[in-house]
């Protein structure tokens, strides 16, 4: 190990998480704002699992997951990382 890495920060993984989540969070809230004015802003993907249901009739799990990118969403997760990077 070189004396630069022994000083070097040390970058914390759920930082980043956080950084492009608010990120995403805002650039989505910011689509939604602008998207009747700007409709080619709207979302272009959508990718993840559909609900499904585990009845075990005492308890019954739903679990599920959906990504959907717009071009605002893709730019706060840019930001988010970029602001990650200046840190």
């Amino acid at each position: 190990m070189t004396v630069a890495n022994a000083y070097k920060p040390q970058r914390n993984f759920w930082l980043l998480v956080i950084l492009m989540l608010v990120g995403a969070l805002v650039g989505d809230a910011l689509g939604a704002v602008i998207i009747p004015y700007l409709p080619m802003l709207k979302p272009f993907a959508s990718v993840g699992l559909a609900p499904a249901t585990l009845d075990l009739h005492f308890a019954r799990l739903t679990f599920g997951f959906t990504l959907t990118l717009s071009p605002l969403t893709a730019l706060g997760l840019l930001l988010g990382y970029l602001l990650y990077r200046k840190l």
